[in-house]
């Protein structure tokens, strides 16, 4: 049963510190709060963390959904305790929702990353850029999947919008309802693999995974119609056996996606602005004025879209400030700098409006 869930020789390895003690190994296929349920070698249990565990665990070492973990198992009452957390292959991790500074992890083990967005007025390539970084730095493949393709009177736009930000992640483009694109995702989701569905409310989520199940195991709600933005529908994380033998995991719909220890997925998110920034003549540019500058000079010529731009100073300022949240003195440099920067961009804005100045 457990190979089913995708079980491997690796998680057996790191399991066997644990079975001399009489526990089993389970996987986190509901949370909901601090309630669990577990497939584990009896079945599904109902599970709850041993008090040892709750109090010296961190923050981001409680379990989540896809997680593997060592429980003592009372299968004649359904139940279960957890002991330990197995170490995680892929780990999707968030600022917290609020003002707060502290990590949220959100997802684990997760091979697949389905990022959902909708082809309504809603769309947001910004947002993307956001979600494929963070996909990026969990180790997981990120795929861009666009719903409710049916409803959308020209989708090449949008399309062509993803796949200008995606940098060699797969676009799919889908209709629940038709049936378009939906092989094409099916095909990800290889028996013991498993998908996340992340995206904002309202994309669509749920409507896929009921599709890919082929029956409606997840409630659905439409969206409002004045700002095309949906409405909570999943208010717990759940991870979804297919007839095909794959896993999805469905998520709520994420209000804000704060950014964590993101640098590495940043950088492989933009790589292609990083690229651009390493032409610069001088090693140190600001991108502010100095002379060959290679970020201005794609900026003039319209390679390098200066929404893409904006973005990326934007997600990297917020990485810098997580980095520096305890260095004041760094702190003060670094608005410094984007104070500067945002006045040259201010200027380029004003010169662009009179006509690019010849060099």
């Amino acid at each position: 049963m457990l190979e089913t869930y995708g079980w491997s020789e690796t998680l057996q390895n790191a399991f066997l510190p644990y079975a001399a003690s009489g526990l089993v190994p389970g996987r986190v296929i509901v949370q909901q709060r601090g309630l669990y349920r577990l497939i584990t070698p009896f079945g599904e249990l109902n599970a709850g963390l041993a008090g040892r565990f709750a109090y010296t665990a961190g923050d981001m070492e409680h379990p989540v959904a896809g997680d593997w973990v060592a429980a003592a198992a009372r299968p004649d009452e359904g139940a279960a305790t957890i002991h330990h957390l197995l170490p995680r292959a892929t780990c999707f991790r968030r600022k917290a929702a609020g003002t707060g500074e502290t990590a949220q992890v959100i997802a684990a083990n997760v091979d697949v990353a389905l990022l959902v967005a909708s082809l309504n007025a809603d769309f947001n390539p910004r947002r993307l850029e956001r979600y494929l970084a963070v996909t990026r730095e969990s180790g997981a493949t990120p795929v861009i999947v666009l719903t409710k393709a049916d409803a959308c009177d020209d989708p090449s736009g949008p399309i062509a919008a993803a796949g200008s930000v995606a940098l060699g992640a797969e676009v799919i483009a889908m209709s629940s309802l038709t049936g378009q694109g939906l092989d094409a995702v099916r095909r990800l989701i290889l028996p013991g693999r498993t998908a996340v569905l992340l995206g904002s409310s309202g994309v669509g989520k749920s409507t896929l995974l009921n599709a890919l199940a082929g029956q409606a195991l997840m409630a659905t709600q439409a969206i409002r119609e004045d700002d095309a933005r949906g409405r909570h529908t999943t208010t717990h994380r759940e991870l979804v056996l297919l007839p095909g033998g794959g896993l999805v995991l469905d998520t709520p719909g994420m209000r804000e996606l704060g950014l964590w220890d993101t640098g590495a997925g940043l950088s492989a998110t933009f790589a292609d602005v990083e690229e651009l920034a390493s032409r610069c003549r001088f090693r140190d540019c600001s991108h502010g004025g100095e002379p060959g500058c290679a970020i201005e000079a794609a900026l003039r010529d319209g390679s390098l879209p200066e929404d893409r731009w904006l973005s990326y100073g934007k997600l990297q300022r917020e990485q810098a400030y997580l980095d520096r949240r305890d260095d004041p003195v760094a702190q003060g440099e670094e608005r410094r700098k984007w104070v500067r920067l945002n006045k040259d961009y201010r200027s380029r804005k004003r010169e662009k409006g009179r006509g690019w100045a010849d060099e």
